[in-house]
């Protein structure tokens, strides 16, 4: 007796039919119901943050005299300007919350926006993924062009979660910013994140793997914050902010004197990039690029004798952009701390300012204790990457392959640990190596030696910023053994946070309990304030024993896809 399996054409024909009416559509959908994932998420981030900074300085600065000090204080700062961004009129709650959130909100909305076109463009090609979106009813440039108006659906609910957010708290009491002014801020906070959803879109046509795109897009953020800083630093280079989207979005000027022609740029630039990128993704083929990855080139088998060397020849590309990207940045702020810090030393108020914030000594140390804030940043973000890697590892099958062999887990996972915390102390000491390099170059050149500031003061500035991003890669490694699909959201959360709270406790109070959940409230204020060694032992001993934890987690528990 044979039976038969064919499904009936009653039913056959409208299920075909109704996936013929979809087929146009499902890479758009596939897309935007991830990106509107995180996109909730980030949106929530970035309105509270702008939420906090409202509220917190229409609570503390209650009279004329206060807010007048706080702008004679904060508004001509060199070293705030250069990390955050030129303020104006931060007299007022409008034009304060506009300077606190466009430099940091802004830096966030561009990581979120060219990690999520990476992941979602290249991310899902290299995942095999792609090649079953492409067996439907469309073309490579009509599947990328799906991709990024889901793209685009992801950015309007960034954009519209953190309008909504600043739209509430503007109609709170003390608070007084309009509908319009608000939606404007959201827009002009978002407007990086859609400048590098549109990068990170063009360079998931240009590099062979996830990683590489992410590298490169992430290379575009550096140097375009890089020139922000520079124009920002009071060093009379004020031009080079027009070459830079992140100058442009700072030329929007939301809440104080509101530029919309300058939309007109990056409006343009993200057009241009995303239309670029849909042009190129029709002149390749499926899992191809158009700067080559080399499949058959000569095998070299270094470093392939362990799971140690695989990861460290698997990582060295994109950790090595990190730690150029953090090296160079490091020079360029060494070579303008002499004469930003000749200003700081020169205004009784900044020194008092920075004197509250732990930050002593001359106003070289002051400035270059600000930089090394940025440094952390930097560093703790690299952490996150590499657990990221890890998580890649066993999220896209590779892992199997190694585990399979005489490899154990302990061994895999304690060689990634191993060479992560390698690049972890490499990007502190060429930091501070470079920082001293630009200082004591400026210096030699105007006749001072060594620029008041030593080589070992900077290169104990450099290791100050490891120990929290070894306590990141500690919970990273806990939440990969436990819950291994938040590794990202986790990992870059806790780094979002610290930035967010350390900042806005820089200009307003803040409880006490709320700044210690920074890790960068915990790390010293070097080289303006000496090295905490307890703190930084008690931050390294922490992430160890979170790691630890982990790892025995990830020994128990079965491989888990993405």
């Amino acid at each position: 007796m044979s039976t038969d399996l064919a499904v009936p054409a009653d039913l056959a024909v409208p299920a075909l039919a109704s996936a013929g009416r979809g087929a146009g559509r499902v890479v758009a959908r596939t897309t935007a119901v991830k990106a509107v994932r995180s996109a909730l998420v980030w949106g929530c981030v970035c309105g509270l943050y702008i939420a906090s900074s409202a509220l917190a300085y229409a609570s503390t600065y209650t009279t004329a005299r206060e807010r007048e000090a706080l702008a004679a204080t904060f508004g001509a700062n060199a070293g705030f300007n250069a990390l955050i961004g030129p303020a104006h009129q931060i007299g007022t709650v409008g034009g304060f919350t506009a300077w606190r959130s466009l430099g940091v909100v802004g830096i966030v909305g561009g990581v979120w926006g060219l990690l999520t076109a990476t992941r979602l463009l290249r991310g899902e090609e290299e995942a095999g993924r792609w090649e079953l979106l492409l067996a439907g009813q469309t073309s490579r440039r009509g599947a990328t062009g799906q991709a990024v108006a889901g793209l685009a659906a992801g950015w309007l609910t960034l954009w519209g979660v953190t309008a909504g957010i600043s739209v509430a708290v503007g109609r709170a009491g003390g608070v007084g910013i309009g509908v319009g002014p608000a939606l404007f801020l959201a827009l002009a906070v978002a407007a990086s994140a859609a400048v590098f959803l549109a990068v990170g879109a063009l360079a998931a046509q240009l590099a062979p793997t996830r990683r590489q795109a992410a590298g490169c897009a992430a290379a575009v953020l550096g140097v375009s914050f890089a020139l922000r800083m520079i124009a920002d630093s009071g060093t009379g280079l004020d031009r080079l902010r027009w070459f830079t989207p992140l100058g442009w979005a700072e030329e929007l000027r939301p809440l104080t004197a509101p530029r919309p022609l300058v939309l007109v740029p990056l409006a343009a630039l993200v057009l241009v990039a995303a239309g670029l990128a849909i042009h190129l993704a029709g002149s390749r083929d499926v899992g191809a690029s158009l700067i080559p990855d080399r499949p058959a080139a000569r095998p070299r088998t270094r470093l392939l004798s362990g799971p140690t060397g695989l990861a460290l020849r698997l990582t060295r590309g994109v950790a090595a952009g990190w730690v150029a990207a953090t090296a160079l940045g490091a020079l360029l702020m060494g070579l303008i701390a002499t004469s930003v810090g000749d200003s700081l030393s020169a205004t009784a108020g900044d020194r008092e300012a920075f004197a509250k914030l732990g930050y002593s000594g001359s106003g070289v140390e002051q400035y270059l204790a600000v930089t090394f804030l940025l440094v952390a940043l930097l560093t703790a973000l690299v952490a996150a990457g590499q657990l990221g890697a890890v998580r890649g590892e066993e999220a896209e099958g590779r892992l199997e392959h190694l585990l399979v062999r005489p490899v154990s887990r302990y061994r895999w996972l304690g060689g990634r640990l191993a060479v992560a915390t390698g690049y972890l102390v490499a990007t502190g000491l060429i930091a501070g190596l470079m920082s001293w390099v630009g200082v004591a170059g400026v210096a030699g050149v105007a006749g001072v030696a060594g620029g008041g500031v030593g080589l070992g003061t900077l290169l104990a500035a450099g290791l100050n910023v490891v120990p929290p991003a070894v306590f990141v890669l500690g919970v990273g490694v806990l939440t990969f053994g436990t819950a291994p699909r938040a590794v990202a959201a986790v990992t870059y959360g806790l780094v979002a946070w610290s930035f967010l709270v350390q900042i806005l406790g820089s200009a307003v109070t803040l409880s006490a309990w709320v700044l210690d959940t920074s890790l960068f409230h915990q790390m010293a204020a070097a080289p303006a304030a000496p090295v905490d060694l307890t703190a930084a032992s008690v931050m390294v001993a922490l992430g160890v024993a979170a790691a630890a934890a982990g790892a025995v987690a990830f020994r128990h528990r079965d491989l888990v896809g993405d």
